[in-house]
């Protein structure tokens, strides 16, 4: 079953001279529980990629389908409300509410749609992730292993259809990247969740069931052609 789609995206920003072709003409297809890795150097067009598959940024031309739903066909609001319940995002800098706990953080998306968590699974991911005696702890009072998984955490909290990962081991060190990467391996297994995660790590690449290749803003190997 295919759970996220691109086709013919392409993105240019600016105007005149001073146009860029950030994406041009990509087409991706991934299928529920895969774990795919975007590998490209930087100004590839791969965070511009990851972005637009969240609806984090509209694309010039093209569409996106999660789930079965083309995402720009959506209001802002609406986009905003459906990528709360669809798309889970695990970026590089955490992006934790300070003031509040481990486990509030996890559930905070999933409270902010009017819905209560899913205790025995939500107890279930604290555990595979190894957070049951941080549950109670302030961000601050974590390492940045700890406060990434309780990002990953927080991004499987709700079920979403895809879970978009950008860089997430990018101001971790090396030993502790590891640890982070074999648990987004595992959590991809264990709760057949669907991972895109944008990396320029080779070696980090090699984790995934497939690696997408992206050059100047043109998917070169790894797609669906």
């Amino acid at each position: 079953m295919i759970i996220l789609e691109a086709q013919n995206v392409s993105k240019v920003y600016g105007h005149g001279t001073a146009v860029v072709q950030a994406l041009d003409g990509v087409n991706l297809k991934v299928q529920s529980g895969e774990f795919i890795t975007v590998v490209g150097t930087s100004g590839s067009g791969k965070s511009t990629l990851l972005h637009i598959l969240g609806g984090l940024d509209r694309p010039s031309s093209g569409n996106v389908y999660v789930d079965g739903k083309a995402i720009f066909t959506l209001s802002d609001d609406e986009l905003t409300i459906f990528r709360r319940r669809k798309i889970g995002f695990v970026f590089q800098n955490f992006n934790l509410i300070p003031t509040m706990n481990v486990y509030d953080n996890i559930v905070l998306q999933i409270g902010l749609d009017g819905n209560k968590p899913d205790e025995a699974y939500v107890k279930e991911v604290i555990q595979v992730l190894g957070l049951e005696k941080k549950i109670h702890s302030l961000p601050g009072n974590l390492s940045g292993g700890q406060q990434q998984r309780v990002a990953i955490a927080r991004a499987l909290a709700s079920k979403p259809a895809i879970i978009l990962a950008d860089e997430p081991t990018g101001n971790l060190d090396s030993r502790t990247s590891q640890d982070v990467l074999g648990l987004l391996k595992i959590t991809s297994q264990r709760f057949k969740q669907t991972i895109v995660m944008i990396t320029h790590n080779e070696s980090i690449a090699q984790l995934a069931n497939r690696i997408i290749r992206i050059e100047d803003g043109k998917i070169v190997g790894g797609g669906n052609d």
